[in-house]
């Protein structure tokens, strides 16, 4: 089990959250459930997966969680730049949310690769 708040990438990805409230948050009412809807769902959905496989018993456990969050980042990247094609989103406001997200899928691949190599040593140790 990992302490939630010491995770650099878990408060990165909160972070990531708040922006793309904030973002999606001018987006027409009639693309509430629509474009707003799945931002803010994909959004949630990598820190809320980063604090599930934190909490779960095992690195390999962590490591499938990893990626599910990441998943979720690739979804998010191309609904914002769906909105940004639509004149949904400035370029001035998804530029910085893109590179948050880069930033966040690299922290996700090292961990992942962290968190294989303890899954790795286990093995070798059994």
């Amino acid at each position: 089990m990992n302490n939630l708040r010491e995770l650099k990438i878990l408060n990165k990805a909160i972070d990531l959250a708040v922006d793309v409230y904030k973002a999606t948050s001018t987006y027409p009412v009639d693309e509430r459930y629509g474009l707003t809807s799945q931002s803010r769902r994909a959004v949630v959905s990598i820190s809320s997966n980063i604090a599930e496989g934190a909490g779960r018993n095992s690195p390999k456990e962590f490591n499938n969680f990893l990626g599910i969050s990441n998943g979720s980042s690739y979804e998010l990247e191309t609904q914002l730049i769906i909105a940004n094609k639509l004149d949904l989103l400035k370029s001035e406001i998804l530029e910085p949310l893109l590179l948050q997200i880069d930033e966040l899928q690299k922290m996700t691949y090292g961990f992942q690769q962290m968190l294989n190599n303890k899954i790795n040593l286990k093995k070798i140790s059994e």
